[in-house]
């Protein structure tokens, strides 16, 4: 009969669970989304008047070196007597000395007004570009904007339209540039800018991993590429106040227009950035935790007395089952309902266990064994034909000798190949056997097989898995052996130890083409491997096997050697005998 207890109960440990958890959390969840909800406005505020004042600032800063570099292009305009000969020459001399004098001061320019990528002087009659641009421009961008130039320059010539009056945005290519020009005596005078050059000081601050700094066009559209997803991204709202954007509005953006042109400065924060590392936040961080470690002994006292301690006999019963004392159970104490139910389906499931788990253990090892026997025996029917074949021939030009000595070995190889019944062999039986299966390799294929075996004389006596070796050795000969050149083996059994756990490495090597990559693969996997030879039923055999009698605690794995051949490296734990 099943323990009983009502939908409701005061003792339940679902109700001690609700009610502690308000008790505790309750308050402190209040506390912490008011606190964060006003933390987290008086943060944005200071960051974004901190960052507002520092965007105006670089703007100003922007729009003084433009205004200077305005200055001076009316200044070339106005006062330099060899810019105007350009416009009106009397003779072609004076007109390329007048050039000459004009890119001298050009240049000169361009060292008084770093933040300006260039100055240009065009005659439209002439269609000639006098351009000095700072070192630091790269020639094939220099190149593309005076393309760019001249053919905007002389719209502006074949057109009524002038000039405009301020700094204006011209695209060449992908690039974005603010452009002044203005007009006098027959030839246009002004310079350009990269909107790279004005923002590079700005990636000298900090904005965050998705925050950045842009120059964008009064339509709202970046001057410059940027690592953000913009896709979600509002830049046409206006920089009066600073407003949250983004697909989650989880960006600030704040900016400032320029007085010197149709664009502006932007700066994009994200929140992360915004509430990082602040005061504000970490005194609230350090009240809280304050406020729960004070709260914490009461509520480890309550969860002590009614999760921990019920938890805690149940544990302890686990573990003494988990050594295998099924015998015990947990015994009757005063707790709440759900445990009590617990405690007697947990007594009464182990007494079914402690039932069943003989019959189902022993039900594991007899399947083991026989899945073991019958790997075992599997044989390669190839091979048995093969032999009666070889038997058959040697008959036929009355080989007798041959025929005896093949017979003996076919009578010793069966003779092993049908000991189903063992688990393990001898190391010099497992040798033996290899050299019988070698001999019978060598009258089947003469001159073209050949084997060397070496091995510490103290491993003699060790009990390895049958047929261990002389699996790969087939797999070999099967496919390896040529008609073309001759196939040598050998085998390598050496006793190793990594920090204090022993263990038998047995190398097996050839000298034929070595295993595909794509049977490699298989056997790394675990799968069952066919090629265009057939199956390579040995190794996943083997494999099947030593994990049968090692478990875990056995490898076995499989490479190409250099320059050529199959490599075949078996780890096998090593006790020594008692």
């Amino acid at each position: 009969m099943g323990i009983h207890f009502p939908r409701f109960s005061w003792n339940s440990i679902r109700f001690k669970l609700v009610v502690g958890l308000f008790v505790v959390t309750l308050p402190l969840i209040t506390l912490l989304i008011y606190n964060n909800r006003y933390s987290i406005d008086v943060v944005r505020n200071q960051v974004a008047i901190s960052n507002k004042n520092l965007i105006s600032l670089y703007m100003n800063q922007i729009d003084d070196r433009l205004e200077l570099a305005e200055k001076n292009i009316l200044g070339l305009a106005t006062t330099n007597s060899d810019i105007q000969s350009m416009g009106t020459p009397n003779s072609e001399d004076e007109y390329q000395i007048a050039k000459y004098n004009a890119s001298v001061d050009l240049s000169n320019s361009m060292f008084l007004y770093k933040s300006i990528d260039a100055f240009f002087v065009y005659v439209p009659n002439r269609q000639d570009l006098l351009d000095i641009s700072q070192s630091s421009v790269p020639f094939p961008e220099r190149i593309e904007v005076e393309q760019n130039l001249i053919k905007h320059l002389n719209q502006l010539s074949d057109s009524s339209q002038m000039p405009s009056n301020s700094w204006y945005i011209q695209n060449v290519g992908d690039q974005s540039y603010l452009l002044r020009v203005t007009e006098a005596d027959n030839l246009f005078i002004g310079a350009w800018v990269n909107a790279n050059t004005l923002l590079g000081p700005l990636s000298l601050i900090d904005f965050g991993e998705n925050g950045s700094g842009l120059l964008i066009t009064s339509a709202g559209k970046p001057m410059v590429r940027s690592d953000l997803d913009l896709e979600h991204v509002d830049l046409t709202k206006g920089f009066q106040h600073y407003y949250l954007t983004g697909d989650r509005n989880n960006l600030m953006v704040v900016g400032q227009s320029s007085s010197e042109g149709d664009f502006s400065l932007a700066a994009i924060i994200p929140n992360n950035q915004i509430l990082q590392n602040l005061p504000m936040l970490s005194w609230l961080i350090g009240w809280i935790s304050f406020s729960a470690i004070a709260l914490v002994p009461i509520s480890l006292y309550f969860l002590h007395r009614t999760l921990l301690v019920p938890l805690n006999r149940l544990i302890a019963v686990m573990n003494k089952i988990n050594k295998g004392l099924l015998h015990v159970r947990v015994e009757d104490y005063k707790t709440s309902d759900e445990f009590l139910m617990v405690y007697h389906t947990f007594n009464k499931m182990i007494k079914q266990i402690e039932k069943l788990k003989i019959d189902v253990y022993e039900e594991q090892l007899s399947k083991q064994r026989i899945e073991l026997q019958h790997l075992q025996l599997q044989i390669n029917p190839h091979f048995f034909m093969n032999s009666l074949n070889i038997l058959y021939s040697l008959a036929q030009v009355k080989n007798f000798t041959l025929i005896q000595d093949m017979t003996l070995c076919l009578v010793r190889y069966f003779r092993f190949m049908f000991r189903s019944n063992l688990s393990f062999v001898t190391l010099t039986e497992e040798l033996e056997h290899v050299r019988n299966y070698v001999r019978i390799q060598e009258l089947r294929f003469p001159e073209q097989v050949t084997c060397t075996i070496e091995y510490p004389e103290m491993l003699k006596h060790l009990n390895i898995p049958p047929l261990l070796i002389q699996t790969f050795l087939e797999n070999s000969i099967k496919h390896s052996v040529t008609l073309e050149e001759p196939l040598h083996l050998s085998v390598i059994l050496e006793l190793r130890e990594t920090g204090l756990n022993p263990f038998i490495e047995i190398i097996i090597r050839d000298t034929g083409r070595g295993f595909p990559e794509d049977v490699l693969t298989q056997i790394r996997s675990g799968n069952r491997i066919v090629d265009e030879k057939g199956e390579h039923i040995g190794i996943w055999n083997l494999k099947k096997r030593l994990l049968l009698l090692y478990g875990q605690d056995a490898s076995l794995s499989c490479y190409n050697g250099f320059p050529q051949g199959a490599v075949v490296v078996v780890r096998l734990p090593y006790a020594e005998e008692l």
